[in-house]
């Protein structure tokens, strides 16, 4: 497989990942940067691909300690490279799972948070076939209905649930959350200031009571034709956070 070494951060982490897969990019950043993990906490992420999100996250959070789950063998091979060229061997670790498999597979306790990404598309016919090498990435075979299902198991009582998708799936996440959690904060991220939010960044907490909270949105581009708003680049460098308050 090729592969190129890229790095993200501010240049603090080294990710080695396909050059013709799927890659991470922006969705990852923003995931990582919503990790509000507390010194001490275990963090799961679901579907960690080469471990973008991951290992941005633990850089962020260098007190927690992450665990990374991954299906796909050659991800998950990069995923455990990507850990040792990042040095974070005694905090970071993957393992090989399944969120079509019941949480209890893995043979762990529940975490204090879980991270996720999941595929935005639950239907094939819904794309023009993404290649072979970005399918996983891109179409949630178990659905999304399945991904927070395990997210829900994954966490013990007032964990954290945060996850990143398409803003057209909000109300299906809320529903499928609803049962299991609540306490919801909501963040939509906006292409530019005047267009609707693309995508949403929902964090819950099991077995939560607060009101919802629909939090100040983040605005990704500037009609000037610079390619992030300067609060992006600072999150995309590691100097900012997407705070939950």
């Amino acid at each position: 497989m090729d592969v190129t070494e890229d790095r993200t951060l501010g240049g603090r982490v080294l990710i080695r990942q396909p050059r013709d897969g799927y890659r991470a990019g922006l969705d990852a950043a923003l995931l990582a940067a919503a990790c509000d993990a507390r010194d001490g906490a275990r963090v799961i992420e679901a579907g960690c691909g080469v471990g973008a999100a991951l290992l941005a996250a633990s850089t962020r959070r260098p007190l927690a300690r992450f665990v990374g789950v991954e299906r796909d063998p050659q991800a998950l091979a990069l995923a455990g490279d990507n850990v040792a060229l990042n040095g974070l061997e005694g905090r970071v670790s993957v393992v090989a799972g399944d969120v079509g498999a019941p949480f209890s597979a893995l043979g762990v306790a529940p975490f204090d948070a879980a991270l996720a990404n999941p595929p935005f598309f639950d239907d094939a016919s819904a794309l023009r076939g993404p290649a072979p090498a970005k399918r996983g990435a891109w179409i949630a075979d178990e659905g999304l209905a399945a991904w927070i299902a395990f997210l829900a198991k994954a966490v013990r009582e007032g964990g954290t649930i945060t996850l990143i998708h398409r803003a057209d799936r909000l109300a299906d996440i809320l529903d499928h959350l609803g049962p299991k959690a609540g306490s919801f904060q909501i963040r939509g991220i906006h292409p530019f200031v005047d267009t609707p939010a693309k995508r949403v960044i929902v964090r819950a907490v099991k077995t939560g009571r607060a009101p919802l909270k629909l939090l100040p949105p983040l605005v990704l581009h500037e009609r000037d034709g610079a390619k992030h708003t300067a609060e992006v680049e600072a999150i995309l460098r590691g100097e900012a956070a997407l705070a939950w308050d």
